[in-house]
C-alpha cells in the first residue's frame, strides 16, 4: 500500500515539476543538497542517524542527572522524599506528598526539558524530517513508519510526553501501536532500577543485557500487535524543508508547548498517588494485597513476599521500587537481601509492568480508558511471564 502510495507521487511530481538542465554542467548545488548527500545516504545517513540519536539521549542522561542531583540537594532541605511507614497520619500524607512532589521536579523535569529542548532544534533545523526518512523502512516492520522514532526516543527521557507525541501518527492504529511500544521503553525512573539493582550489585553487563534484551522485545512484540490490532497502517508521506539555523523563540515555544501539558498531569498524579499509597501501607490496608501476590512473587519470580509491595509503590513511580525495598530491609545494600538472580529479576519485572500512574492517565485520555487498561493488563502478564522464565533460566547461570 505505501509504495504504490510513493509511486503515485512519484508520478504527479514527475508530471507537474519542470526540471531544468543545469547550463554548461556547472550548476551550483544549494546547501540543503549538499548536506542531503550525507544525510539522506544508504551508509553515511544511518551513520549520522545513530550519532545524532546517541548525541540525543547522552545530553538528555547528562544534562539531565545534573539537572536532577542539583534539584534533589535543593528540596533536601525541605523533608524527606523516602518512603514514611509510620507515624502520624498527618506526617505520612505530608511526606507522600512531597514524595511525588519531588518526584516530578527531580525525574520529569530535568530530564524532559533537555530532551525538549534539542528536539525542537533539530525539528526547527529540518534534521528531524530526514531522521524519519531514513529509519522508515525498518520503522515498517513494526506497522509503524520513520515519524514513530520521535515518540520512540522521547519514552527513553519520560513515557508521558512520549505517549502524547504520538499523536503525530496518522490512523488510530498507528498511534495505539506506537504508544504501546513507548510504554515498554525503560525511561529515567526504570534506568534508575536497572542500574540501582543490577549495574551496582551484579555488574554493568547484565544492566546493559536488560536494554538489548527490550529492544529486541519491543520489536518482537511490536511484529505481533502489528498483525493483532486491528485496522489500517500508511505509509510516510511528508514535506522535506530546506535546512536553516533554529530560531531561539520557536525552540523555546515548541518546548514549553510541549512541557505545560505534564505538569498539569504529572504533578497531581505524583502527589495524589503517592500520598493515597502510603497511607493505605501505613494502615496495614496493603498486607492483604502483599499476600495475595505471594504466588506470583515468591513462588514463580522466586522474590521475597514483600517485592509486592514494592512493585506496588512502583506504579506511583518506579525508582520507589528502590527506596521502599531499602525502607523495608532497612540497608541500601541490596546483595545482602537478594541474590544476584532475584536482583535482575527484580529490574526485569520492574522494567517491563505498567508504567507509573501518570502513564496510565495519559494513556486513557488519549485512548480511553478500555486501550489504557488493556495495555497496562498485557504488561503485567508479559512482565510475570518472562521474569518467571528468566528466574529460571538464571539460576544456571548467575
Amino acid at each position: 500500500m505505501s509504495a504504490e502510495r510513493y509511486q503515485i507521487a512519484d508520478r504527479i511530481a514527475n508530471e507537474v515539476i519542470t526540471v531544468q538542465a543545469p547550463s554548461e554542467g556547472r550548476q551550483k548545488k544549494s546547501l540543503t543538497d549538499r548536506l542531503d548527500a550525507i544525510a539522506l545516504h544508504p551508509v553515511l545517513g544511518y551513520l549520522m542517524v545513530i550519532a545524532v540519536i546517541g548525541g540525543l539521549l547522552a545530553w538528555t542522561f547528562i544534562v539531565g542527572a545534573h539537572l536532577s542531583e542539583f534539584l534533589t540537594g535543593i528540596l533536601a532541605g525541605y523533608g524527606k522524599y523516602e518512603p514514611v511507614i509510620s507515624g502520624p497520619v498527618a506526617s505520612i500524607l505530608w511526606n507522600g506528598a512531597f514524595t511525588g512532589f519531588v518526584a516530578g521536579i527531580t525525574l520529569v523535569i530535568p530530564y524532559v526539558l533537555p530532551f525538549y529542548l534539542l528536539l525542537a532544534v533539530l525539528e526547527d533545523s529540518g534534521y528531524l524530517t530526514r531522521i524519519s526518512v531514513m529509519l522508515d523502512r525498518g520503522m515498517h516492520k513494526l506497522g509503524l513508519h520513520g515519524k514513530a522514532i520521535i515518540p520512540l526516543i522521547l519514552g527513553y527521557g519520560c513515557n508521558v510526553p512520549a505517549v502524547y507525541s504520538c499523536r503525530i501518527m496518522e490512523t488510530p492504529k498507528q498511534k495505539t501501536l506506537a504508544a504501546f511500544l513507548v510504554t515498554l521503553i525503560p525511561c529515567t525512573a526504570r534506568t534508575v532500577v536497572i542500574l540501582g539493582l543490577v549495574a551496582a550489585f551484579v555488574n554493568i553487563w547484565w544492566a546493559l543485557a536488560l536494554y538489548a534484551f527490550d529492544i529486541f522485545l519491543i520489536i518482537a512484540v511490536g511484529r505481533i500487535a502489528f498483525r493483532a490490532v486491528p485496522g489500517e497502517s500508511v505509509g510516510l508521506i511528508m514535506e522535506m524543508p530546506d535546512y536553516h539555523v533554529p530560531t531561539l523563540s520557536v525552540i523555546l515555544k515548541q518546548t514549553w508547548a510541549r512541557t505545560k501539558s505534564l505538569i498539569w498531569i504529572v504533578f497531581p498524579a505524583y502527589i495524589i498517588g503517592s500520598a493515597v499509597l502510603q497511607a493505605l501501607y501505613a494502615a496495614g490496608i496493603l498486607d492483604p494485597v502483599n499476600a495475595l501476590l505471594a504466588p506470583v512473587t515468591v513462588l514463580w519470580l522466586g522474590l521475597p513476599a514483600v517485592v509486592g509491595i514494592t512493585l506496588i509503590f512502583g506504579i506511583v513511580r518506579k525508582e520507589l521500587t528502590i527506596l521502599t525495598l531499602a525502607v523495608i530491609f532497612g540497608t541500601t545494600n541490596f546483595a545482602t537481601i537478594l541474590s544476584p538472580v532475584q536482583l535482575v529479576v527484580l529490574a526485569l519485572v520492574s522494567m517491563l509492568y505498567i508504567p507509573c500512574v501518570s502513564v496510565i492517565l495519559v494513556l486513557a485520555s488519549e485512548f480511553g480508558w478500555r486501550r489504557a487498561l488493556g495495555i497496562s493488563i498485557a504488561e503485567i502478564a508479559m512482565a510475570i511471564t518472562i521474569g518467571g522464565i528468566a528466574f529460571r533460566a538464571l539460576s544456571f547461570v548467575l
